[in-house]
C-alpha cells in the first residue's frame, strides 16, 4: 500500500525560512534521507519524490512505497496536488500523512493525530475539500503565537530568526523521525514516542 505524505509550505524563495514552510523543510529532510531529488509529474501541481520507508530507513530496498509531495500550488490550494495524486496512486486516506505548521502548540513541540478539525489552517481546509474527508493523519509542529498584536497571517509568513533555526533544525529532525515511525510502526507507536 503506497503512503502520500505532503509536507506543506508556500513555493518559491520568497517563503523560503518561514514559519508556515516548515512541512517543506521535513519533506526536504525525508528527501535528503532518500539520497533522491524531487521531480515534478505533469499535472500534478507538485515536486514528488518516490521512495520507500521501511526498518532500514528511508531509501532502503524492502520498504514500504512513499511518495514526499511539496505542493507547487500556494498554501490555500495544497488540496488540488494531495488531491490529484492521492487518486493518480489510489493512495487511502488512512495513508495520507500531512505536515504543517500549528500555532496551538509551543516551538518544538510535536503532536500527531488521525482526522480532525482544520483550526483556521487554510491548507488542511484545502485538502479536506479535495479528498472529502478529514480523516488523514497529520503530523502538527509547533511554531507558536504571534507576539503582541502581531497578525497570525503576518506571524506564519515571518522568517524563523537566525537564534531560533538551531532548535527548528532538531524539530524537522524529529517530525522526520516521526513520519518514518508513522509507516514503519504505525500511528500510536509514532504518537507515543514523539507527541510532547
Amino acid at each position: 500500500m503506497t503512503w502520500l505524505v505532503a509536507g506543506l509550505g508556500n513555493p518559491g524563495l520568497r517563503y523560503a525560512w518561514t514559519r508556515h514552510n516548515v512541512g517543506f523543510m521535513v519533506a526536504d529532510e525525508l528527501a535528503r534521507r532518500a539520497h533522491g531529488r524531487f521531480g515534478a509529474p505533469r499535472g500534478m501541481h507538485a515536486d514528488v519524490l518516490t521512495t520507500r520507508i521501511g526498518p532500514a530507513g528511508v531509501g532502503a530496498p524492502g520498504g514500504q512505497p512513499v511518495l514526499i509531495v511539496k505542493p507547487r500550488t500556494f498554501m490555500n490550494e495544497s488540496g488540488r496536488a494531495v488531491g490529484a495524486l492521492a487518486t493518480y496512486h489510489r493512495v487511502d486516506t488512512d495513508h495520507v500523512i500531512v505536515v504543517h505548521d500549528e500555532l496551538d502548540l509551543d516551538p518544538s513541540r510535536m503532536r500527531l493525530k488521525a482526522g480532525g478539525g482544520d483550526n483556521g489552517h487554510n491548507g488542511l481546509k484545502s485538502i479536506r475539500a479535495h479528498l472529502g474527508t478529514g480523516d488523514f493523519i497529520r503530523v502538527r509542529v509547533g511554531i507558536g503565537r504571534p507576539p503582541g498584536h502581531q497578525s497570525g497571517a503576518d506571524y506564519v509568513l515571518g522568517r524563523f530568526p537566525k537564534n531560533e533555526r538551531d532548535d527548528l533544525a532538531v524539530t524537522v529532525t524529529e517530525a522526520a523521525d516521526a513520519v518514518e515511525t508513522v509507516i514503519t510502526a504505525g500511528l500510536a507507536v509514532a504518537q507515543n514516542r514523539f507527541n510532547s
